[in-house]
């Protein structure tokens, strides 16, 4: 899901899109961005594998704009209003929910009627870990990369993720010395360590051994459809749900996933 609130953009430069034709490419005033100060080794968001945006005006099909975006290989495109300024965001959750789940037609549905106004952005200097933690906040994958006032790619969740994960996995290494060094205290206090022990442990396990159950709610619901369901059937159930995928059944069998 992509972002629900920022400043419109007021600047914009022409550049060449990826028909071949010039186009305008969008931007954001210079003073909305106040990028979080750098620590030192962190990595920001213009050191990730960025991608390019696609960007198509909003006056384009859904059924057009699918088959851009196929081309690319992209689950989201951004729109431009009739000044060439970014007005919106439209990803493949908005195709799925707001374009199937309503039973419209993609050959006659304005791309501009299921965007998202206004997406929240983030400058190319940010920590790549704030970014991060912004779309976690606003429940949405995607957000465009500013630089110098300008748009200059679409940023996915998963690229802050690897980041992330990257970088537990160098905090796991440190506590791999941790928990040697914690076990080698329990062999020096033997059986007076019993209540500092247990304390111990249950950090342990809380640091390096974190169940599923810790992540998902206890009365969490999964959307599920029959095999034999038509598409816009799965879509409203996604719809229903506010989730990405739905798991396909046949009977009490799992069959696959539709994301």
């Amino acid at each position: 899901m992509s972002g629900r609130k920022s400043s419109r953009n007021t600047l914009s430069r022409k550049s060449r899109s990826e028909n071949g034709t010039t186009s305008t490419t969008n931007a954001y005033p210079p003073k909305s961005i106040s990028p979080t100060p750098l620590s030192s080794g962190e990595r920001t968001v213009k050191k990730l594998r960025l991608s390019k945006a696609l960007t198509i005006p909003e006056g384009t099909t859904v059924l057009d704009a699918c088959r851009r975006m196929a081309a690319r290989r992209v689950d989201a495109v951004l729109l431009t209003d009739a000044n060439a300024l970014l007005s919106g965001i439209v990803t493949d959750k908005d195709i799925a929910t707001r374009l199937l789940a309503e039973e419209l037609r993609p050959d006659q549905t304005l791309i501009s009627k299921i965007m998202t106004r206004n997406p929240s952005f983030v400058s190319s200097d940010s920590l790549a870990i704030d970014a991060l933690q912004k779309m976690v906040q606003g429940k949405f994958r995607h957000l465009p990369v500013v630089e110098h006032g300008e748009v200059i790619a679409l940023l996915d969740i998963t690229k802050c993720l690897y980041d992330a994960i990257s970088r537990m996995e160098k905090a796991a290494e440190q506590g791999s010395a941790i928990a040697a060094a914690v076990e080698g205290v329990e062999r020096q206090w033997g059986n007076n360590f019993s209540a500092p022990s247990a304390f111990i442990e249950t950090l342990r396990d809380r640091m390096f051994k974190p169940s599923l159950s810790s992540i998902i709610s206890e009365n969490s619901r999964v959307a599920t459809v029959e095999v034999s369901d038509p598409v816009y059937v799965a879509a409203k159930k996604m719809q229903e749900f506010h989730v990405n995928s739905i798991i396909i059944m046949a009977g009490n069998n799992m069959q696959g996933i539709l994301t």
